[in-house]
């Protein structure tokens, strides 16, 4: 998950409901589509199992496109099944027990939602990345902030922690965000719901990325 200094880039979550090998080929297609950083897997409410299953079958996808591997609060089951990292809330694993299980050469990022604080201290504390929002109203998940952006410039211009920008995030509404700063735009809904389909989606986003930055 390489941050380019002079270009976003995009950060895949996976949709909140999804069956494995069904989901393979839309991921496929929407890293056929262009420039991807990142797919987090975020599996809630499921047993341990099921976050192996979808990794034994997402992970090798990404790997084959270059793309980091990042598992949603869960740094003990990244470890165990060869992830890139994992990526952790404000109420999920605590960012230290996190490295501490991963180590240093493991991506750890860090939800800070519209907090400054809260980012300070975990760029300060060693997080990979901090990620800001809600910025828009999002239907994957009841957002428990709204961020502004003046908050990815403000961070852009004083920190080289980069920065994800998150919450209903879309081909249409991701241009001040990329402008402010963002160095990753994180999408759910704006890839897999997208009209045309996700490899639609990517290729459009890189588009609006490069007429933006």
């Amino acid at each position: 998950m390489s941050e380019d200094a002079d270009r976003c880039r995009l950060y895949l979550i996976t949709p909140p409901r999804f069956e494995p090998p069904a989901f393979a080929e839309a991921l496929r297609a929407a890293l056929d589509g262009g420039d991807v950083a990142c797919l987090q897997l975020r599996r809630k409410n499921v047993d341990d199992d099921a976050v192996r299953r979808a990794t034994e079958v997402l992970l090798p996808i990404a790997q084959d496109h270059d793309v980091a591997f990042l598992i949603n609060d869960r740094p003990d089951l990244a470890a165990e099944l060869g992830a890139d990292g994992c990526h952790v809330g404000q109420d999920d694993t605590p960012y230290g027990e996190a490295r501490s299980i991963l180590g240093a050469d493991h991506i750890v990022g860090v939800t800070c939602h519209a907090s400054r604080h809260l980012a300070m201290e975990a760029g300060h504390a060693g997080a990979d990345y901090v990620a800001f929002g809600a910025f828009f109203a999002t239907d994957t998940k009841q957002a428990s902030a709204t961020a502004e952006v003046e908050m990815l410039q403000w961070w852009s211009e004083l920190f080289e922690v980069p920065c994800v920008a998150i919450g209903g995030i879309t081909v249409a509404n991701c241009a001040p965000l990329v402008a402010a700063g963002a160095d990753f735009l994180s999408v759910v809904a704006g890839v897999w719901s997208y009209p045309e389909g996700p490899a639609a989606a990517v290729r459009d986003f890189n588009k609006v990325i490069v007429e933006s930055t």
